[in-house]
């Protein structure tokens, strides 16, 4: 609008039928006007972390199926920083067209709103909820030296012992270190956190009984765990996963509510058109639904799945406040 009015063509005509004109024109892109006709050029696809984990994985398998589908590209694009922070504001900023995309996870849209002091974006006015993605449930290892066989029993250790349990992480505010702190709160134990710059890292020192337990991603730590050298003891999720289907969940293990599982999905900048984001919704969870996509996730224990716009912007909100509590319980800081 703004645009159209500083237009020299236009300078003299009055501003109700300026107005009215400027309205044709925004409402008659190629986007908002035919979803049919997406896209007639390539897609970028930001990617808020650098290549190789598990949010670039799954971002350049859905790319794959997507470009398949649609005939024009879906490049990735990694724009790693601040927790994620500097990929969002980039597709925050962008236009709504559908021509900028991105996976943005429980930091990206809920953590950070809390653990940074300042954000350039707002995780919710500034973005359009397409769908759910994958949720990734986290494995609760202890080391064998540890006597205790599962949750109650860590619990119980852990209430005689106050102070003397450390709890790795992949780093401070992470999903991993908010994740231990939810237990301590919920189980009104005192374990003592030490962050790692990185999941690697973390186990390293746990295998090596420089640290007690960690909340990890079962692709990392379950190898371990077969190996003998760590003891897998529950889940983060509501439900039992796939991959390991034994281990119980911590919810059903002694804390009934229990539940903190990090998620992707996929977003766009505020104000695209409704008939754009179904088609995008329904092509994601297409892709996601084809059974080459879940043999290649469950054994990294990522469950794809998807949902409706409407419910992926719920989980946002919720997940908001949820992780708001748990930040400023533990005064969780960046690094």
């Amino acid at each position: 609008m703004a645009r159209c009015l500083r237009s020299p063509a236009f300078m003299s005509v009055g501003v109700r039928t300026l107005a009215a004109f400027c309205g044709v024109v925004s409402s008659s892109t190629p986007a908002a006007q035919n979803p049919a006709d997406y896209p007639n050029r390539p897609v970028r696809w930001i990617v808020p972390f650098a290549p190789s984990g598990p949010t670039d994985l799954m971002s350049r398998a859905v790319a794959e199926k997507l470009s398949q589908r649609f005939g024009q590209q879906f490049v990735v694009d990694n724009r790693a920083g601040a927790g994620g922070n500097i990929g969002a504001e980039v597709v925050s900023k962008s236009a709504p067209d559908g021509y900028t995309l991105m996976i943005g996870h429980v930091g990206t849209h809920a953590i950070n709103a809390t653990l940074y002091p300042k954000l350039a974006f707002d995780p919710v006015a500034d973005f359009t909820p397409i769908t759910l993605l994958a949720t990734l449930p986290l494995a609760l290892v202890i080391h064998p030296s540890v006597p205790a066989k599962d949750v109650k029993e860590l619990i119980a250790y852990a209430k005689a012992r106050p102070g003397q349990l450390n709890f790795a992480s992949a780093g401070n505010g992470g999903p991993t270190h908010l994740t231990g702190e939810l237990l301590k709160t919920s189980a009104g134990i005192d374990i003592v956190h030490v962050p790692y710059k990185g999941n690697a890292a973390a186990l390293l020192d746990l295998v090596g009984g420089r640290v007690q337990m960690m909340f990890s991603n079962m692709l990392t730590s379950m190898p371990h765990v077969r190996a003998g050298k760590l003891r897998a003891i529950g889940i983060s999720s509501a439900k039992r996963s796939p991959q390991a289907p034994e281990l119980p969940t911590i919810a059903e293990s002694g804390l009934p509510g229990f539940s903190a599982v990090p998620w992707y999905g996929v977003l766009g900048p505020a104000g695209m058109p409704r008939p754009l984001v179904n088609r995008l919704n329904a092509e994601i969870a297409r892709a996601v639904a084809q059974p080459d996509m879940a043999e290649r996730f469950v054994a990294q224990g990522i469950d794809l799945q998807s949902s409706t716009p409407e419910q992926f912007g719920t989980l946002i909100k919720s997940e908001l406040v949820k992780w708001r509590k748990v930040v400023r319980d533990a005064g969780a800081r960046v690094d």
